[in-house]
């Protein structure tokens, strides 16, 4: 049996949900699988039990005592000082610009050290590490110093902007495959590696459970919404509070609508440090009473808003392919997103909801105003929506996709861009 450790930086927040499904989806597929982060994420993220369970469960490497890392650094020293002068100049080589970036890199170098014996004394076969940027630094010092394989989660859209800083052309270079979560994501690993790697890079999808969802496009018609119709219509939002996720731009739309639509609701279920600023944004609108602001939820609160919900809404600026468009089209509840990213991968235009154009708020606010007063469109895209993510973002599929690579040991060049589905366990014994 492969026995694979998943890598963090910090791990399990309330935002890493699709992290753990993925695991979850990998031990179903027959493999061993451990996780391991940088940090111990506070009390803050630990929303529901799920996330207090995969904490206890999960070793961190700091702080580590002086002597840990001292011995740790030693043994992999003793065992193959070849392998380890090579791994000092591979973190040498790629270390982030200025001294700062030379300070940082050797903290990343002690703490794959760390990382490193742990692969060696406990007999892992390969190494895995979601985002691309510190972890995946961290990762990549750690395979080469305990000669394990190593491969790495690709997402986007942020570490794009910084790719030469987090020297991805690098982590690519040796990783032994890439998971990219869309074709967008592998587009971009494309440009930032060289012409051979694209055998390399393979699409696997951050996916969901639809069975955790009721779905709401089986419910029978509901009345319209207009100028005349106060009943209400709910829009449902779960993603960070922050402005590349388009709140603001959100919260005016609503406002535009307000005066037409005095059924319209929005329900925002997420945080973060720009909360406070659209709680009172919201209040200079004369929103406030139409703006419910409920934090972090975990996977079962999420289910539970999406089964309220009319339609759902995400106006980022930029994006991979959101999870919680996921969530809500298995959901059966039809989406309005915009054309960034890997989102067009997700939803069809017209056919499981509206792709907008980022930033243009009046278009936002007149595609809200079209699903609330034609409830057979939303019925319509909410059904087409659910059975797009069924066929191609079922979290167990992905699963079984992902375990197949880990166990081709470095020969995942015969699967190609979207490896094909394997049989489940149960089927193959």
């Amino acid at each position: 049996m492969t026995k694979v450790l998943y890598f963090a930086a910090e791990y399990p927040r309330a935002t890493d949900t699709f992290i753990q499904r993925e695991i979850a989806a990998v031990r179903a597929a027959g493999l061993d699988v451990e996780s391991s982060a940088i940090r111990r994420p506070g009390d803050e993220h630990m929303v529901g039990e799920e996330q207090r369970t995969e904490r206890e469960r999960t070793k961190y490497l700091l702080p580590p005592s002086v002597g840990r890392l001292v011995r740790a650094h030693a043994r992999l020293l003793a065992r193959s000082p070849r392998r380890y002068f090579s791994s000092l100049a591979l973190a040498l080589d790629t270390k982030r610009a200025g001294l700062r970036g030379g300070l940082y890199q050797g903290f990343y170098f002690a703490e794959a050290g760390l990382l490193a014996d742990r692969l060696q004394a406990e007999g892992f076969d390969h190494l895995h590490s979601h985002l691309a940027d510190v972890s995946t630094s961290v990762a990549m010092l750690s395979a080469s110093l305990a000669d394990v394989p190593f491969s790495f989660t690709l997402h986007g859209p942020g570490v794009f902007f910084d790719a030469n800083v987090w020297r991805l052309d690098a982590k690519i270079d040796r990783a032994s495959f890439v998971s990219c979560i869309s074709w967008f994501a592998r587009s971009q690993a494309q440009l930032l590696s060289t012409a051979d790697a694209g055998d390399k890079l393979h699409i696997i999808h951050c996916g969901v459970d639809p069975s955790r969802y009721a779905d709401r496009s089986l419910e029978a018609p509901a009345v319209s919404t207009s100028a005349a119709d106060d009943a209400e219509f709910r829009l449902a939002f779960v993603a960070r509070l922050d402005h590349v996720k388009g709140v603001g731009e959100l919260l005016e739309a609503i406002a535009a609508l307000a005066e037409d639509m005095p059924g319209l609701r929005l329900d925002l279920a997420g945080d973060g440090p720009a909360r406070d600023g659209y709680e009172k944004l919201a209040s200079r609108l004369g929103i406030a009473e139409r703006v419910t602001f409920h934090g972090y939820i975990n996977q079962t609160g999420v289910a539970e808003l999406l089964a309220t919900a009319d339609a759902y809404v995400l106006p980022s600026y930029a994006e991979g392919v959101p999870v919680g468009l996921m969530e809500a089209q298995a959901s059966g509840l039809p989406v309005i997103a915009t054309q960034v990213g890997g989102v067009s991968e997700l939803v069809i235009d017209d056919e499981t909801g509206f792709v907008c154009r980022p930033g243009d708020r009046t278009q936002l606010a007149e595609r809200i105003a079209q699903l609330a007063s034609d409830p057979a469109l939303r019925q319509r895209m909410g059904a087409a929506g659910r059975a797009r993510v069924v066929a191609d973002f079922d979290s167990a599929s992905e699963g079984r996709r992902l375990a197949a690579l880990f166990n081709a040991a470095g020969r995942t060049a015969t699967f190609g861009a979207r490896p094909a589905l394997a049989e489940p366990p149960s089927a193959l014994s």
